[in-house]
């Protein structure tokens, strides 16, 4: 069982006098506490630190955690240099660089970039696809590339990543489109269903999918991106995370929670709420930490590091004490 945590690269997510240079002491401690993973986000509704930027800065900074991105829009990049950038990660890390992809949301948080990468909104799932291919071709060495979008011939000696075959690509999302590509052509699933149930059937629709191309249900990691915030009780928690919906999203967590997963409460209730997702078959989870500013953000890390033992291995939240959690920098 691996839990990670999303780190607070957004703007949106920082109060004023908030020191971004802080996030690399933030990754730090969330990798002496526990956590196994570091993810960062990748957009532009909101200004942030770019993804591959952060986990550059990561790389010679921490040790083992994996460093992942949750998840990576390739259309606001060039295929080939994205190829070189994702590749020259994974070297400065030693190998521990996880890419998951998406197409970028429907509607207005997705087509307007689209507009700005001067790049068709149509057919936008086919040229993910094989922008990730020509990924792997790159990685491998291959001179040329020929998709029904993407074709390039002379490719240039590219960077080789730590891996052979460079780093895993996961996909991100839910629909039955997404749930048979995952299962055809990558390495791991993160959507973020707001109920368990929804993710047990598309996980095992992602199976379905794997075994009709030959690939076994364990080459693919069932990974979760959540929304986390542990209160007092629930009540409390959801005032919190309702100013985290609109400073993030504009839009109330009643919105936001039809359409994510999201888990608040007390400790008790968030260990109960992330293991639901776990018998539902994740084995990767991605907490979002539900909180405007960095310190806290902080104090969530704190507070959530301390669960990591109960959602893990079933202990009861009552025996997790705070004397678990990472000391302040």
């Amino acid at each position: 069982m691996d839990i990670g945590v999303l780190l607070p690269t957004g703007t949106a997510q920082w109060d004023q006098g908030d020191d971004p240079r802080e996030l690399v002491a933030f990754g730090r401690d969330a990798e002496r506490a526990g956590f196994s993973s570091l993810f960062v986000n990748d957009s532009l509704i909101t200004p942030r630190v770019e993804a591959l930027t952060m986990l550059a800065a990561l790389a010679p900074a921490t040790e083992s955690v994996t460093l992942g991105t949750a998840a990576l829009l390739p259309f606001l990049r060039r295929p080939v240099q994205a190829a070189q950038s994702l590749a020259s990660v994974d070297l400065l890390s030693g190998g521990r660089l996880t890419v998951a992809v998406g197409a970028g949301f429907p509607g207005r948080f997705g087509r307007p970039l689209y507009a700005l990468s001067e790049l068709p909104w149509e057919r936008r799932f086919t040229r993910l696809d094989e922008t990730v291919a020509l990924w792997r071709a790159v990685w491998a060495g291959a001179d040329a590339f020929r998709g029904d979008i993407l074709r390039f011939t002379d490719i240039p000696p590219g960077t080789r990543p730590f891996r052979p075959g460079g780093p895993p690509v996961w996909l991100g999302g839910a629909t039955p489109a997404a749930l048979h590509r995952t299962g055809r052509l990558y390495d791991g699933w993160l959507p973020y269903p707001p109920d368990p149930a929804d993710y047990a059937t598309g996980l095992r629709g992602v199976h379905r999918a794997a075994a009709e191309a030959g690939r076994a249900a364990g080459d693919i990691t069932p990974a979760l991106f959540v929304s986390v915030r542990v209160d007092e009780d629930t009540e409390t928690g959801r005032r919190a995370l309702d100013r985290y919906a609109h400073a993030t999203y504009g839009m109330p967590l009643t919105d936001l929670e039809r359409i994510q997963a999201v888990v608040t409460g007390s400790p008790e209730q968030v260990v109960t709420g992330l293991r639901s997702y776990v018998a539902a078959g994740a084995r990767h989870i991605v907490a979002r930490l539900g909180a405007v500013g960095l310190r806290a953000q902080r104090e969530q890390l704190e507070r959530l590091a301390a669960l990591l033992p109960a959602v893990d291995d079933g202990r009861q939240p009552s025996a997790i004490t705070t004397a678990d959690a990472i000391p302040a920098s």
